[in-house]
């Protein structure tokens, strides 16, 4: 057994001799090269689509735990599904070209490497799940699609992962394409002098030509063509040029953070309709909107989201609300296995849930952007359904070119939201007359009208106690059936 186990240990000695060795100069063109092998501690790229980030982020994380034993490195997008998509097939391919015998694991998506370094591919779709990350030492970490992270993307860099970069003197790297708002976290990392800055385009990508036989700006003419744009376009200037321009037609939800949001609200009394979507994967979300027949606006007043949770706890919190705000409706998604948590939830703990309405939803969602075009939506200042508002987009390059909601970022608020202020009757508000104030126009239209009314009131009388046949004729020709 020991002559058998000495044989095996020489030929896995031998088999790692010969194992393919991985140079980042033969993987990598120019621009992703400079980038890559930039020694700066914070970099950013800013790249079109088909720029070969992705290839750029896996061939980094390789090399880095090449040249390093025993050393953690981490890629973080959205969520471990997207992150599953888009860099685990790149990176597997890499194993198998060049270690195929490192270990991996499919469930929590890592490979150990020979020398003990670990890949580490994961997400991080909202706040709480970010404290997964404290305590591992790390020696680089990407955040590819920095653009889709919400505020809390501050917070994972400066409290959670810089201080994980300590024990190896790490780097920290942000990547993606331009958002529709040219602002966040990404947007002001990009233009900080602090910051290492990258920028390129598929352009620059020599691998388009060889796979497809055209030159990008061929494939990209086409393109306009096809969806009848030009070059000022601002969403082909954002995500085929990686331009920083405003691009608000890209976003699915209009919010304006001055006309749209809210300190205070309005004294009187207020109707709640509650708003649910539930999830797993996915966060359960919970929109409180409110409003008055005194008031022409709908205010989003609180908003619960939780992930992973039970229907226990999902119901705990329905019953927390309904005693706070004792809601007249309360409309829940109940597609799929939603119809069946309905169910159960209103027979086990007689809650009076109805199925929300999602028929004709993209109608209204351009209902809803009227009502924040006109400032009759507001939501509290700092609300998730705010910050999602900027990220959530459509995406014209699947059904035929017709308005679909982009998968790159999924908003479990905003569902909840419209289920809710689709059954607000806050347009059945009707303005009070305005006051009429002692010598103002309205006081002397009006006063106007009363000695007009009384001159023909004096007419008749005088016409009807000595009646001609011309006085008849004006009788008759100004007189109505509400007169009797």
């Amino acid at each position: 057994m020991a002559t058998d186990k000495r044989i095996l240990e020489e030929l896995q000695r031998r088999a790692a001799l010969n194992d393919p060795v991985f140079k980042l100069q033969e993987y990598c063109f120019d621009r992703q090269l400079s980038f890559i092998t930039d020694p700066a501690k914070f970099k950013t790229a800013v790249c079109s689509r088909r720029a070969g980030k992705t290839v750029a982020c896996a061939a980094d994380l390789w090399d880095t735990t090449s040249r390093f034993a025993e050393v953690n490195v981490l890629y973080l997008t959205l969520s471990r599904t997207v992150a599953k998509r888009i860099v685990w097939p790149e990176l597997l391919r890499l194993r198998k070209k060049f270690e195929p015998d490192s270990k991996v694991d499919n469930t929590e998506l890592t490979i150990t490497r020979k020398n003990g370094s670990v890949i580490y591919v994961s997400g991080a779709k909202d706040e709480a799940e970010l404290e997964k990350f404290r305590g591992l030492a790390l020696k680089k970490v990407y955040i590819d699609e920095a653009q889709s992270f919400r505020a809390y993307l501050e917070k994972l860099v400066d409290d959670i992962l810089v201080p994980a970069l300590y024990d190896y003197d790490g780097q920290l790297v942000l990547i993606g394409t331009p958002g529709p708002v040219a602002a966040g976290y990404f947007f002001d990392a990009c233009h900080n002098k602090n910051w290492s800055n990258y920028k390129w385009t598929i352009l620059n990508n020599p691998w388009i030509k060889i796979k497809s036989g055209k030159e990008p700006t061929e494939l990209l003419a086409a393109e306009r063509a096809r969806r009848g744009i030009d070059e000022t376009n601002p969403t082909y200037r954002r995500e085929s040029l990686g331009e920083w321009v405003t691009d608000t037609d890209a976003l699915v939800f209009h919010f304006d953070k001055v006309k749209n949001t809210f300190v205070t609200l309005p004294q009187g009394k207020m109707e709640y309709i509650f708003g649910i979507d539930i999830g797993y994967d996915d966060a359960d979300a919970i929109a409180v909107l409110g409003y008055s027949y005194e008031d022409k606006n709908v205010y989003l007043v609180e908003e619960v989201v939780k992930r992973k949770q039970n229907i226990t706890a999902l119901v705990e919190q329905i019953n927390k609300l309904r005693e706070k705000y004792e809601p007249v409706k309360m409309v829940m998604d109940a597609g799929a296995l939603g119809k069946k948590i309905q169910a159960e939830i209103q027979q086990r703990h007689t809650i009076p849930l109805e199925a929300a309405d999602k028929n004709r939803k993209l109608e209204f969602i351009e209902l809803l952007n009227d009502d924040m075009r006109t400032g009759k939506f507001k939501a509290y200042v700092g609300s998730d359904f705010e910050g999602d508002c900027d990220l959530v987009q459509w995406d014209r390059d699947v059904n035929g070119g017709k308005p679909t909601i982009s998968k790159t970022y999924h908003t479990d608020i905003g569902d909840a939201v419209l289920y809710a202020w689709r059954e607000c009757k806050h347009y059945f508000f009707t303005p009070a007359p305005e006051p009429i104030v002692y010598g103002g126009p309205a006081w002397l239209k009006q006063l106007e009208d009363q000695l007009a009314q009384q001159l023909e009131r004096d007419k008749r009388k005088q016409i009807l106690e000595e009646p001609t046949q011309a006085d008849m004729d004006f009788i008759s020709s100004t007189t109505t059936d509400d007169d009797f």
